[in-house]
């Protein structure tokens, strides 16, 4: 059903609108990944944890902004079955994927911060591949378990699925069988994923801000909140996710949760390269040093 209760109108500038987002983000967390592989300087276990979580964001995507445009453009609402459990499946490995990764980003400015001397010791780079893995690897059982027991219930006869993408709590309203089980296991996984890694992460940054107050120098105190700043993604994606899955079979404000999915399906992987480019000068001067030796420019100022 996407939009479909808006005017025509509204919904033409609502997919112009999303269409800009979506380029910003695949063109900037694109940027992201290109720079942090080919310049030298930004090979450090940050840009390492922050090119994977660019691919993340394009992924989570991918999965759902493609459609959701398709359906304000041309009105075209209908999505086959096996379609709408891909769907399904591909957003809830990518979401999962990326709670464990901020996690592990989290963890890794604690140590820069607060063990800044035994960094490069804790840091390493198999320590990193290793704390990668850990984070992409929940996603793949996780989104395989929901989706197969979600999917084998049997349907009633209506179809229409009220959101623009597949989420599991309009399309578990179309259920006609008991769904209590599916539902209490939805809860404790909402727990598990969204709410401990918040509280893991609020923990981090607890010891964090701890640690920068100390700091006496203003420029000391300037540069390590700086590092830290993507904690405003954080709180955007955690409780935009927390509030819309906590009651899945609720029919309470569907137009409201419309608007929270938007807030961590759209605009917060868009913020993503905002935060971490525009605001950083290292990756600002591998920017230009990257399309200085790509494009043969002569000058490249910032």
């Amino acid at each position: 059903m996407s939009f479909s209760s808006l005017p025509t109108e509204i919904q033409s500038l609502l997919f112009l609108m999303f269409l800009i987002i979506y380029l910003v983000t695949l063109v900037g967390n694109s940027l992201i990944i290109l720079v942090t592989a080919v310049e030298l300087v930004l090979h450090s276990p940050m840009y390492f944890f922050l090119r994977n979580l660019a691919f993340l964001e394009i992924g989570f995507n991918l999965a759902i902004v493609p459609k959701m445009l398709g359906t304000l453009l041309a009105q075209e609402t209908t999505i086959p079955f096996h379609g709408c459990a891909a769907q399904r499946y591909f957003f809830f490995f990518f979401g999962v994927a990326e709670c464990f990764l901020l996690v592990t980003m989290s963890y890794d400015h604690f140590v820069a911060i607060c063990n800044p001397l035994h960094y490069a010791v804790i840091m390493i780079q198999r320590t990193c591949a290793k704390l990668a893995a850990a984070s992409w690897f929940p996603g793949f059982p996780i989104a395989t378990v929901q989706n197969t027991w979600l999917f084998r219930f049997p349907f009633c006869s209506t179809n229409k699925v009220n959101h623009f993408f597949c989420d599991s709590p309009p399309v578990l309203r179309l259920v006609r069988a008991g769904t209590a089980l599916f539902e209490i296991y939805a809860i404790i996984g909402t727990i598990l994923v969204v709410m401990v890694p918040c509280l893991l992460i609020l923990c981090s940054y607890t010891h964090i801000a701890a640690a920068i107050l100390k700091i006496l120098s203003a420029r000391g105190k300037q540069k390590a909140f700086s590092t830290c700043s993507f904690h405003l993604l954080v709180s955007l994606f955690y409780v935009s996710s927390s509030l819309t899955y906590f009651k899945p079979k609720s029919n309470n404000f569907p137009e409201g949760k419309k608007l929270l999915s938007l807030s961590y399906l759209v605009v917060t992987p868009m913020l993503n390269p905002i935060i971490y480019s525009l605001r950083n000068n290292e990756v600002k001067n591998a920017l230009c040093r990257t399309f200085h030796k790509t494009l043969g420019l002569r000058n490249c100022i910032i």
